[in-house]
């Protein structure tokens, strides 16, 4: 069937799994594990590169999310409009996509269950569907830019009109999701490798731009924001790097490993997770910077023809192939246009499996990915046809800006979760944050929040204070807004301060008096006997 509802529990006190099934990949399967993790991945017990290899993957297919046509608008109309100003936004948003996504990762090492799940077990039916409509809205704004972008490269390849390759972007992807049948680790590699066709093309462009490095390492590590609209550039491009879609697909994305269900065994997953996402994010700021660098340098080196002048003074996806024809020259247009086409495409295969995952985490459903992918998509090309017709190019550019600063708006509500969670020994158990984590981590999700808060309000203000409607559409409007962002403070408030209620750990000692040998051996990895062992409702009640 199509749609399936699942069978799960959540995790009684006292319930021990089996010795024999002391592995996440067959522990969780019948719970946690759909397409990616129909075939799991052994992990060697040797340290080394051959162990780190083995967990090579989830990384890269969430940096997917740091480097779709959502990023590469944010980060043209950064250097186009203000040079390297801006690239120390990159510098905070990537080193809080690290922090954050390896807590993701650490949650569904340890527990065994993904964010959704955690969300749908912790928090009351009314609170958990709402969580699961913003994620959902989440996901659809993360597929606008893949939606524009695809289009975008459908007209530079095949010279269709915009609004037709909206149309036919939800069929392309099929073609992509076909990957799946031939396993996990082949689709991982694909992505690798449409990364790397990625980065090629801007590292090229960049060796030819020949921009100020002295200029560029100031903007890497000084702020500045100047100039009306940067500080609505600097909100999309923090929003188009850390997406809430992405901490609810790390989480579940690393259960497709076998990771060993000792003490020992759960720090290295943990450990060698965090080592892969770094690589792979370290990548993905790599290409934005080459991305903002390269329209920084081209776009204000004063030598412009009159026609790539007015290309930069609004400057989006689909005019910026000439900035690789100094490399490229009539193949400028194609080569772009096939990396546009990877990124959207890529970013929307990590997007469908996240939407499973959500939906699976918070409904128990589970659809066949072209299910999922089509439903994801109709709603999105919605308001992206919409702005393809009636804005053309300039329309859908700024769609693509305003689904960005969306994703920045609804981070709190999976971010939060997440830092509740895992600072949370009746999560985590011995594997909680530290102290030291938990505190960077809540400073980040509080910078984010301040920053949306801020900036809601501020354009609001600006909104009232420069519009020509009718004063009483002024109060309507003025008295929607201020409730509206009372109750986004305030949910915000609820899912901070809440205390978590659900236990998801189990202390090893406490299985002792069930197998004796069992304890034994973990007493000789750990002396305080502690560390957390899973349940596998279903496999229990077939014994």
């Amino acid at each position: 069937m199509a749609i399936e509802k699942e069978e799960m529990q959540p995790l009684q006190h006292g319930a021990i799994d089996k010795p024999n099934e002391a592995r996440a990949g067959s522990s969780f399967d019948s719970e946690t594990a759909i397409d990616l993790q129909s075939t799991q991945v052994e992990v060697p017990h040797d340290r080394g590169f051959k162990k780190l290899f083995a967990y090579v993957g989830p990384g890269f297919l969430v940096s997917i999310a740091y480097m779709d046509p959502g990023n590469f608008e944010s980060d043209l109309q950064a250097g186009a409009n203000y040079k390297f100003e801006l690239l120390w936004v990159l510098v905070i948003a990537t080193i809080a996509g690290a922090i954050v996504q390896s807590l993701a990762s650490n949650l569904g090492v340890v527990t065994g269950k993904h964010l959704s799940q955690h969300c749908r077990i912790e928090y009351p039916p009314g609170a958990n569907f709402l969580l699961w409509i913003l994620a959902e809205l989440a996901i659809v704004a993360s597929d606008i830019p893949e939606v524009i972008g695809t289009a975008y490269a459908f007209n530079m390849l095949f010279h269709l009109e915009l609004w037709l390759g909206v149309l036919l972007t939800g069929f392309s992807t099929l073609i992509f999701l076909a990957l799946q049948q031939y396993g996990v680790r082949k689709l991982e590699m694909f992505i690798l490798f449409l990364v790397l066709t990625i980065a090629c093309c801007f590292f090229i462009e960049l060796k030819y731009a020949k921009p100020s490095y002295g200029e560029i390492l100031y903007g890497l590590f000084v702020p500045g924001l100047q100039g009306d609209g940067s500080f609505g550039i600097a909100i999309s491009l923090l929003g188009a790097m850390v997406m809430p879609h992405n901490l609810y697909l790390h989480s579940a994305l690393v259960l497709s490993r076998k990771t060993p269900r000792t003490v020992q065994g759960i720090k290295d997953g943990c450990r060698y997770n965090i080592i892969e996402c770094s690589f792979a994010l370290i990548i993905s700021f790599a290409i934005n910077v080459a991305v903002v660098s390269v329209s920084g340098a081209v776009c204000n080196n004063g030598t412009l023809s009159v026609e790539d002048a007015a290309s930069c003074e609004d400057l989006d996806l689909n005019r910026a192939a000439f900035l690789l024809k100094n490399s490229l020259g009539k193949w400028s247009s194609t080569v772009f246009a096939i990396a546009l086409l990877a990124s959207g495409q890529s970013s929307t295969i990590t997007g469908t499996y996240a939407g499973q995952y959500v939906m699976q985490g918070f409904l128990e459903l589970k659809f066949t990915p072209w299910i999922r992918n089509m439903l994801t998509r109709c709603v999105a090309i919605i308001p992206s046809l919409v702005a393809s017709l009636i804005g053309g190019f300039s329309g859908a550019g700024k769609l693509i800006i305003a689904s960005s600063m969306i994703l920045s708006f609804e981070l709190p509500f999976a971010m939060v979760p997440l830092l509740k969670f895992t600072s949370s020994s009746v999560k985590m158990g011995r594997h909680a944050n530290s102290k030291r984590v938990a505190l960077l981590a809540w400073i980040i999700g509080s910078f984010i929040i301040l920053i949306n808060v801020f900036y809601l309000s501020n354009g609001f203000i600006y909104w009232i204070r420069t519009t020509k409607v009718q004063t009483a559409v002024i109060w309507v409007v003025s008295i929607f807004g201020f409730f509206s962002l009372l109750a986004y403070i305030g949910f915000i408030c609820y899912l901070t301060f809440r205390t978590d209620r659900s236990e998801t750990y189990m202390a090893y000692e406490e299985s002792e008096h069930l197998y004796p040998i069992e304890s034994k051996i973990i007493s000789a990895i750990e002396m305080n006997d502690h560390g957390p062992l899973f349940v596998s409702n279903q496999s229990d009640s077939q014994q």
